[in-house]
């Protein structure tokens, strides 16, 4: 039963002969190890604390190893044939680790899309208050969506649309530039707008260590907040 494992699967194709696709060869890490007296292989592949390439050793003598150099035999590929394993500190691996994984969550950065609606022969006055979210969107370092909203015949002249949003483009251009240029979405006309990459990085941890305080979750990705429109 041991050799058929080590031959790997008797499969027809043309992936018959391919060692990494089935994992007899090599394959991927794994995110639990298995150390010292946990490892099942009779034999393993060793690698030595530096990285340098041991060869295949019996387990017995990979873990005697380990012992007169006071470090663990860590499994770190169990899907290879025979088992790819490292002399290190487990207890520093794991705790390094943790400090990358950490500082990755610290420096995501969450990208906040708000949504602005406006119609194509909006009251300057309204003009005016939606340009100011729009301003105090991108100041915050979020991403704006402008939508504007054809009724009835207006669809029937999209270059009202594409004068406002290039109005819009030139007002704010000092706060933040076109990410994607305006397009006609039915019976909508839709632009974003991304604040410079100055205003992004001033926003800083501190914006993050608010939201979490306030409850507000954590995570990437990004999230649409439409704000209120008025007609």
């Amino acid at each position: 039963m041991r050799q058929g494992l080590l031959r790997g699967p008797t499969q027809t194709g043309p992936h018959k002969r391919d060692p990494v696709r089935f994992g007899y060869v090599g394959g991927p890490i794994s995110v639990e190890h298995r150390v010292n007296e946990q490892i099942r292989a009779r034999e393993v592949r060793l690698v030595g604390p530096e990285g340098e390439q041991v060869g295949v050793v019996p387990l017995e003598r990979a873990l005697q190893l380990a012992a007169e150099v006071d470090l663990d035999l860590v499994e770190v590929a169990p899907m290879a044939r025979p088992p790819v394993c490292k002399l290190m500190d487990f207890g520093k691996f794991k705790y390094e680790s943790a400090l990358k994984a950490r500082e990755a969550r610290r420096n995501q950065q969450q990208t906040v899309i708000k949504e602005m609606k406006l119609r194509p022969k909006i009251d300057p006055h309204d003009y005016e208050t939606k340009k100011g979210h729009v301003m105090r969107f991108l100041k915050a370092g979020d991403k704006v969506k402008v939508t504007i909203m054809f009724r009835g015949r207006e669809q029937s002249r999209p270059e009202l649309g594409f004068r406002l949003l290039r109005r819009l483009e030139d007002e704010i251009s000092e706060l933040g530039y076109v990410e994607a240029s305006a397009r006609q979405d039915g019976r909508n006309m839709v632009m974003v707008i991304a604040p410079h990459k100055t205003i992004r990085t001033g926003r800083g941890s501190g914006r993050s260590r608010e939201e979490g305080s306030s409850g507000s979750g954590s995570g990437t990705g990004e999230r649409s907040s439409e704000e209120p429109s008025t007609t």
